[in-house]
């Protein structure tokens, strides 16, 4: 073969491989985004953890003092409180950002 021909080969041979290499790669994800009950599992668990943390406090307190669970009932409440406080903040992370989708789409159209 001459030198050309060698040349117009090797294009061929790397444009087939490069379409196999694009037919096997993996598509990339339309939506990146949560769905909304991996939201909804997110916010429990946030209230969850809350709760968990200030009643665990409030016990080690009550047991540490010698006290009637004064602390215990204290720290749970607070700890509900700051649950409350994290789901709220998660969910307007949530909201703004299907605000900014929204608005997004709609530039578009």
């Amino acid at each position: 073969m001459t030198d050309p021909d060698q040349q117009r080969d090797m294009e061929r041979l790397e444009a087939r491989i490069a379409a196999a290499k694009a037919a096997q790669s993996p598509k990339p994800r339309a939506d990146e985004h949560y769905s909304m009950a991996n939201q909804a599992w997110r916010m429990v668990i946030e209230l969850v953890a809350g709760l968990g943390i200030g009643f665990g406090i409030g016990y080690g307190l009550d047991g540490l003092f010698g006290t009637i669970p004064i602390f215990l009932v204290i720290f749970t409440l607070l700890g509900l409180a700051a649950g409350i406080q994290t789901m709220i903040r998660t969910a307007k992370e949530v909201q703004e950002t299907n605000l900014a989708a929204e608005a997004k789409k709609n530039e578009r159209v």
